[in-house]
């Protein structure tokens, strides 16, 4: 079965959604929609975190927690 073409407007809606999320990735935003998405998907009987605990979260594991880097 063949699925039937998308309008422009939504093929270009994608192509700037997969764009952005790329932008966000290759600097190091996360992306918390996705996160909140994944939960409820994957996970659906555990409680995603809010989004400020989302973000202090994901600069902790990037950064570390209080740990001092030389270079």
């Amino acid at each position: 079965m063949q699925r039937p073409a998308d309008s422009p407007r939504l093929a270009l809606s994608r192509a700037w959604r997969t764009i952005a999320n790329a932008a966000r990735l290759a600097i190091g935003i996360p992306d918390y929609d996705a996160y909140r998405d994944h939960m409820q998907r994957a996970h659906p009987d555990r409680a995603p975190m809010d989004r400020a605990a989302f973000f202090r979260e994901r600069v902790d594991a990037r950064y570390g927690r209080g740990r001092s880097r030389c270079c």
